[in-house]
């Protein structure tokens, strides 16, 4: 006897991901992509979000782009409207759009601490707030609304420090203290917020600072598991928490580190 497929938890559901056109963003795309919601790619490099979403779309995916500098209001703004008048909806935000910036904390410039706070911390803010105003709308418009689903990006480095990335850490510790209490506030709405706190992940950053053996060797020094992740990997624990598969968490954060806080030093 034939076992029927599962349905797409995300079937139906509309979701906008900043920093969306690679690496953790585009993984996390993908996989809700593949649970069946539309995606919109926000990022700032419009060019590269297009050609994303272009890719997504030819697997047969819904998929499409808008530019956003998560640091301004207007374009987070503007991301969340693109939602709107392509599909009508926005149900799921994934605020992903981030930068580092490493320096000898001695030597580290303000504008450099300035630039990693405005696009990881201010902009999850500004990012979330678009997308809370729009889901509370929704749910004065429509009786039967469903409720809606916030992710943010954290790291492990929230809780465990690396000296050369002082911005870096703050703000991402600052992502973690801004999840608790968007789940405080948007409880009542029925919008649920949580986080993910990545540990290594084969981006385009993490290329940067493995650029050898012997860098690559140390951060699989502090991985129990042994190895890299991949963005896709971020991408299935984010499409659990947009999804009624955790629909009774909030205000939580999810570290997918293949075992470095359990670890917590680096052999």
């Amino acid at each position: 006897m034939s076992v029927a497929a599962a349905a797409p938890r995300l079937a139906g559901k509309v979701a906008v991901v900043t920093g969306g056109a690679r690496g953790i963003g585009l993984g996390c795309a993908r996989s809700l992509c593949k649970e069946g919601a539309k995606v919109v790619l926000a990022d700032v490099d419009l060019a590269a979000a297009q050609r994303s979403a272009g890719e997504l779309a030819a697997a047969g995916h819904a998929a499409a782009a808008v530019k956003c500098d998560v640091r301004l209001k207007a374009d987070c703004e503007a991301a969340v409207k693109a939602a709107v008048t392509q599909w009508g909806k926005l149900d799921i935000m994934v605020a992903n759009a981030g930068i580092v910036k490493a320096a000898p904390f001695l030597d580290m410039s303000e504008q450099d601490f300035d630039d990693v706070v405005a696009v990881n911390l201010k902009g999850v803010f500004l990012t979330c707030q678009a997308a809370a105003r729009q889901m509370v709308a929704q749910k004065g418009a429509d009786p039967q609304w469903g409720g809606g689903a916030i992710v943010t990006m954290s790291s492990v480095n929230a809780v465990m420090a690396i000296p050369s990335i002082a911005g870096y850490n703050a703000s991402k510790g600052g992502v973690n203290g801004l999840t608790r209490c968007m789940s405080l506030a948007l409880a009542p709405h029925g919008i649920r917020v949580n986080s993910v706190g990545p540990g290594s992940i084969a981006t385009d950053v993490l290329a940067s600072v493995a650029s050898d053996e012997a860098a690559r060797n140390r951060i699989l020094s502090r991985t129990p598991l042994g190895r890299i992740g991949e963005p896709d990997e971020i991408g299935e624990v984010v499409a659990f928490l947009a999804s009624d598969s955790s629909s009774y968490m909030t205000g939580q954060v999810l570290y997918v580190d293949g075992g470095r806080l359990a670890l917590n030093y680096t052999v």
